[in-house]
């Protein structure tokens, strides 16, 4: 495989990367660096480099010469940022999204795998989801991932190019930039801890999230490109957590009891999350996961 990786810069971009590395494969990092960062990324002989936009497309097909395979995570990632920003958020999303999956047909490749998102999900009907759950997405970044997988179906049986959509549920781990609003809730309880600041948890706490470390998350990326799987799949542990004992396990790995601020419930907020990760397990063959403590041990340490 020669790989390219867009928003490989990023945060599960980054990780992603130095695992192909370990695996022996040339890898082509494709990213605008507007939320990553160089720093994160490792010099290395078989790392390449390319700093440019995917919304454009001759930039897009540079970068697609001479790979095989394609990891497409480049996005706007942020639910709330598609809300205030719906247009904007869609010419990444969707456009960006269309530009790279139509250059990787154009230049033959011979998979690509991309990030999708629990967010197609919405309001779930039933627990655990499963991949082939009604799909109902609640914001416009639910509804980008949703097009994102519908089109890669379409390309998959209208060109015959093989495509993945890893929908990625609550991922956390070192390099999550805890200075953005739109971070991941651990990466902020984190940066709160550290400053002596409340946790604010809206609603009471008792709503839960199927958090997974990005090493796992990693490790799925790089099954899935190696792999043969199609369509759709869930990227979680299979078990979820409620914020309560999360920001318990916290406090045990940081040595401090948090203080907890609880707040009104935010419109729209999914009450209970719990993902069917077997497609994950059987095919792609991730079954060991990262234990919460050890994952938030690794996190801690890194935002010291």
């Amino acid at each position: 495989m020669r790989v390219l990786v867009t928003g490989g810069a990023g945060f599960i971009g980054s990780h992603t990367v130095e695992r192909l590395l370990a695996q022996g494969y040339p890898v082509r990092v494709l990213d605008d660096f507007s939320t990553g960062h160089l720093d994160n990324l490792p010099h290395h002989s078989r790392l390449s480099i390319i700093t440019g936009d995917i919304r454009s497309r001759r930039v897009v097909e540079e970068a697609m010469q001479g790979v095989t395979h394609v990891l497409h995570l480049a996005a706007q990632v942020s639910v709330a940022a598609s809300v205030e920003a719906p247009v904007s958020s869609a010419s990444i999303n969707v456009t960006g999204f269309l530009n790279v999956l139509d250059a990787a047909r154009a230049q033959r490749v011979r998979r690509l795998v991309y990030a999708s998102s629990a967010a197609v999900y919405g309001m779930p009907a039933r627990l655990p989801i499963d991949e082939d759950a009604p799909t109902a997405p609640i914001s416009p970044y639910g509804l980008e991932k949703e097009i994102n997988d519908r089109y890669a179906a379409l390309y998959r049986d209208l060109y015959g190019l093989p495509t993945l959509g890893l929908r990625y549920f609550n991922v956390y781990g070192p390099r999550q930039d805890p200075n953005s609003p739109y971070s991941g809730v651990i990466s902020i309880f984190c940066r709160r801890l550290r400053e002596a600041r409340p946790l604010s948890v809206f609603g009471d706490g008792l709503q839960t999230r199927d958090f997974i470390y990005v090493g796992d998350v990693a490790r799925a990326n790089a099954a899935a490109l190696e792999g043969g799987l199609t369509g759709v799949c869930n990227v979680a542990t299979g078990e979820s957590i409620s914020l309560r004992t999360l920001i318990k396990a916290l406090g045990a790995v940081a040595g401090k009891q948090p203080l907890v601020s609880y707040g009104e419930a935010r419109a729209g907020d999914i009450r209970e999350s719990a993902a069917d990760n077997r497609r994950l397990v059987t095919a792609l063959r991730v079954s060991e996961f990262e234990p919460l403590g050890r994952g938030l041990t690794r996190l801690w340490a890194s935002c010291a």
